[in-house]
């Protein structure tokens, strides 16, 4: 499968980091900086629902262990699709594996056989593992027993959905980080009206910060409202 590389650096953006994850369970992020740095021989297998969180911890695992002097690699499952055999083939070599969205896999049985293999050739070769999918390995709907039961015996971590205090959090962060001065009357009036999708919220707030430099503005209320009621960013 010929995938375009770039340097290891900047496959992982600096907003994907454990510094800048909010809301993770207790010792979440001790387990999985132990599996990135390779002092901890127990894979993990991270669960949540869309928006919580997991592709922001994979990749901060990712760059965790490159920065520890590993060799890490990504693959979202979603985008290998049907040339999963390929894309697992040309991550031969890596020592740390984010495999990221394994319910794009379950119920496909060639595919699931292709990743029972890949699972046992990387513990033969020592290689590393973080599995996720929006629901644990039994509720999956996995037709290979024995990769269920494989999955099932990785360290598991759960993510729940962020209060609206945790989503706000969230945005303030990124806003800092962008340079946005967004004050507490704006940030409420915001949350309010979007979903509850933490990665449509981050996504939104992109948006928000083109279009505030495009009209040259802060972002206040009435901005908000102009920008909301044009259609140019949605709901």
């Amino acid at each position: 499968m010929s995938v375009p590389q770039l340097p290891l650096a900047l496959r992982y953006p600096p907003d994907q980091r454990f510094e800048t994850f909010i809301g993770a369970p207790d010792g979440a992020l001790a387990q999985l900086r132990a599996l990135a740095v390779g002092s901890s021989h127990d894979w993990i297998f991270l669960a949540g629902a869309g928006g919580t969180g997991k592709t922001h911890l994979s990749l901060a695992t990712c760059a965790a262990a490159l920065q520890a002097g590993r060799r890490p690699a990504y693959l979202p499952l979603q985008a290998a699709g049907a040339r999963l055999s390929e894309a697992l083939e040309a991550l031969e070599g890596h020592d740390m594996v984010a495999l990221d969205g394994l319910e794009y896999v379950a119920g496909r049985r060639e595919q699931e056989v292709t990743l029972f293999e890949f699972h046992n050739r990387a513990r033969a070769a020592d290689v590393t593992l973080l599995y996720t999918a929006r629901c644990t390995p039994d509720a999956l709907g996995l037709v290979l027993p024995d990769l269920r039961s494989r999955l099932s015996q990785c360290g598991r971590i759960m993510l729940d959905p962020l209060d609206d205090e945790g989503r706000g959090a969230v945005l303030r962060e990124r806003a800092v980080r962008r340079g946005l001065v967004m004050d507490e009357v704006t940030l409420d009036w915001l949350l309010t009206r979007t979903g509850r999708d933490l990665s449509g919220l981050v996504a939104l707030l992109e948006r928000l910060d083109r279009e505030s430099l495009a009209a040259k503005r802060r972002i206040t209320v009435p901005f908000l409202k102009r920008v909301l009621e044009s259609g140019e960013l949605g709901n």
